[in-house]
């Protein structure tokens, strides 16, 4: 996928508070909506994103692609954070993003619009899960469960609400992530599926309003 097609931290509630009140009230009620709404702040506008599950548990997380820091975004977008605030937030933000061990590359671009590169793999039997971005800003997760021998993989839940609201500041996401797998599959909702033994499985997605992505792996 050509991430050069770009479409048009602190903690949130750090971001959101900071120690200098200079947010506008809307800015802040918008901040304070969609943390509440999305789990998180960041969202997945642009991505190509590749997942690999293999027998033993053995796991790898790729994500190349831009996310927006959306209470940034619509300030800017509304005139509500000068350019002045928006060099001081960028840099907080830098800073919380590299933090990510996992994160091996990241710039700002523009309009809260940060390009990241984040990368993970190991054992999901030891660990039993992991999240990109975060456990409150997950856009994929994969959980194992021992009891039931079951390997899940999600995409993040957005309501429609906070959906329509997303779309109404102009923001929208499109990517594609591929799962690698040698495991039985149980369940998906993928777009394609392709291979003999191994097989990869994949989501193209166009749309915010897109199904989110799930897939159920059966490890015994």
């Amino acid at each position: 996928m050509n991430l050069k097609r770009f479409i048009p931290s602190a903690p949130c509630p750090a971001v959101a508070a900071p120690a200098r009140r200079r947010l506008a009230a809307r800015a802040l009620v918008v901040a304070a909506f969609l943390a509440v709404a999305l789990g998180g702040c960041y969202l997945p506008v642009l991505f190509d994103a590749e997942v690999k599950i293999m027998r033993g548990g053995y796991y790898e997380m790729d994500f190349d692609g831009y996310l927006v820091w959306v209470p940034l975004y619509e300030g800017l977008r509304t005139g509500k954070i000068s350019p002045a605030e928006e060099v001081e937030k960028v840099e907080r933000l830098t800073v919380d993003l590299t933090r990510d061990t996992a994160i091996t590359d990241t710039g700002y671009f523009k309009l809260g619009r940060f390009r990241v590169r984040w990368k993970k793999s190991g054992d999901l039997l030891r660990v039993k899960s992991v999240t990109f971005l975060r456990r409150n800003e997950t856009f994929i997760g994969i959980k194992y469960v021992k009891t039931t021998g079951l390997i899940t993989l999600r995409g993040a839940g957005i309501g429609k609400s906070a959906l329509k609201r997303l779309a109404a500041m102009g923001l929208d996401t499109e990517g594609e992530l591929r799962v690698k797998t040698d495991l039985p599959i149980v369940e998906h909702n993928a777009t394609t599926v392709t291979g003999g033994e191994q097989k990869i499985l994949t989501w193209k997605i166009k749309s915010l309003f897109d199904p989110s992505p799930k897939l159920v792996l059966e490890l015994r």
